[in-house]
């Protein structure tokens, strides 16, 4: 009866230890499902701004509007002349941009 408790108790405090481990791995692989790349050269203000984290519709409006007037972006950095994103903006988003057309 004592092994049976020991084990029981070594079992449980193992899930203990594990399952940070698993959740882990679990958000991991959402967010790399949830990261959708979003062409800023051809996409509008409110698809730039659905799949850009901490760009909302006025951001993104400015966006376009560069685009508009400077014409396609070249570079992803190129995007720090926009009005409103800064380096911690671009690092977020890096991954999540895509410069397809021009």
């Amino acid at each position: 009866m004592i092994k049976t408790s020991w084990f029981a108790t070594v079992i449980f405090l193992f899930s203990l230890l594990a399952a940070p481990w698993s959740l882990a791995l679990q958000d991991s692989a959402a967010d790399a499902e949830e990261m959708v790349q979003i062409d800023i050269n051809s996409a509008d203000a409110a698809a730039i701004a659905a799949a850009l984290d901490g760009v909302g519709l006025i951001k993104a409006q400015e966006i376009v509007a560069y685009r508009e007037m400077f014409g396609a972006f070249k570079a992803i950095d190129e995007l720090m002349e926009v009005k409103g994103i800064g380096p911690g903006t671009l690092e977020r988003n890096r991954d999540r941009i895509a410069l397809e057309s021009e």
